[in-house]
């Protein structure tokens, strides 16, 4: 499963339920009918559970983290029902617009992901010169093993070599694994504040609650970009949800933008262990073995 894969499945999860409800049906009704066409889902289940006994969906939610693949994903829904819960807002535009945000995400990811194919088959190509080498030596009538093992200089050739390629491998991993997206959902607290605020919550109030669903310190307020956009509502006399919206899919498309800037660079990047670490190993491994055996037979 690709990392935009759970953020679409929640995202359709979020759309259809919206539907549901838009449609009148009562939500333990819609989230038991949700629920029959994901058999699958542990977490869907929970929520329809819960639903129809009459507890907190959110709550239900929660304890669903470590069932379902898309935590992250359902974690976010899971902070706009609790908001929905806490200030009566309606559940019909919250899920929709979360939808939506997670459509954003998964668009992004899977543009980073096309982005990073080139540079991980590359890393994966680069890696195997070493074992490469050592295939071409037995070609030749040469044995790589015999002659790394027989001496001290192949023994040192052989642990350099091994210890290079590995050094090699992990310093790849690592490339690839920063060029890769964080997770979570970007922009999520914006887009929560601008719930609560058109839910009719005074925005001091909304900052607290917010930070509350999302377990975020006492002491710390919101982000720069909500206080700004807080700011620029009040000298101008306009509603804050419109720039709160707007403000987390700034946020969204500036990811997005970052991360396919990280994946384009890791082409570049992954030079650095190859010619380090990966070419030193391959000649040790690949190339020295041959220069062994020529040194020990013209001795012999």
């Amino acid at each position: 499963m690709t990392p935009a894969e759970p953020l679409d499945l929640v995202a359709d999860s979020a759309e259809r339920l919206a539907v549901l409800l838009g449609a009148g049906l009562p939500a333990a009704v819609a989230w038991r009918q949700l629920a029959a066409t994901q058999p699958d889902d542990a977490t869907l289940a929970l929520a329809a559970d819960a639903a129809q006994e009459g507890r907190s969906i959110a709550g239900s939610l929660r304890s669903a983290k470590h069932v379902n693949s898309g935590t992250a994903a359902w974690s976010a829904v899971c902070c706009g029902i609790e908001i929905s819960e806490r200030t009566g807002a309606p559940l019909v535009p919250v899920l929709t617009g979360l939808s939506g945000a997670l459509r954003e995400q998964a668009q992004a990811r899977r543009d980073v992901e096309t982005a990073l194919t080139g540079p991980r088959l590359s890393a994966r190509l680069v890696l195997a010169l070493p074992v490469v080498g050592m295939g071409f030596a037995f070609l030749l009538g040469a044995n790589p093993l015999v002659a790394l093992l027989s001496s001290p200089a192949g023994l040192v050739c052989l642990t350099t070599g091994l210890a290079l390629l590995l050094c090699g491998a992990l310093w790849s991993r690592r490339l690839v694994r920063r060029a890769e997206p964080p997770p979570g959902l970007v922009g999520l607290e914006e887009d929560l504040v601008a719930m609560a605020v058109t839910a009719g919550a005074p925005v001091g109030h909304a900052l607290d609650l917010v930070g509350s669903v999302l377990a975020r310190p006492q002491d710390r307020a919101g982000s720069p970009a909500i206080e700004a956009a807080v700011r620029l509502a009040t000298g101008a006399g306009v509603p804050v949800a419109g720039l709160l919206s707007g403000e987390a899919r700034l946020q969204r498309r500036r990811a997005a933008t970052e991360a396919r800037r990280r994946a384009e660079a890791l082409a570049v990047l992954l030079l650095i262990p190859l010619g380090a670490c990966i070419l030193p190993s391959f000649l040790l491994l690949g190339v020295a073995p041959l220069l062994l055996s020529l040194v020990s037979s013209t001795v012999l």
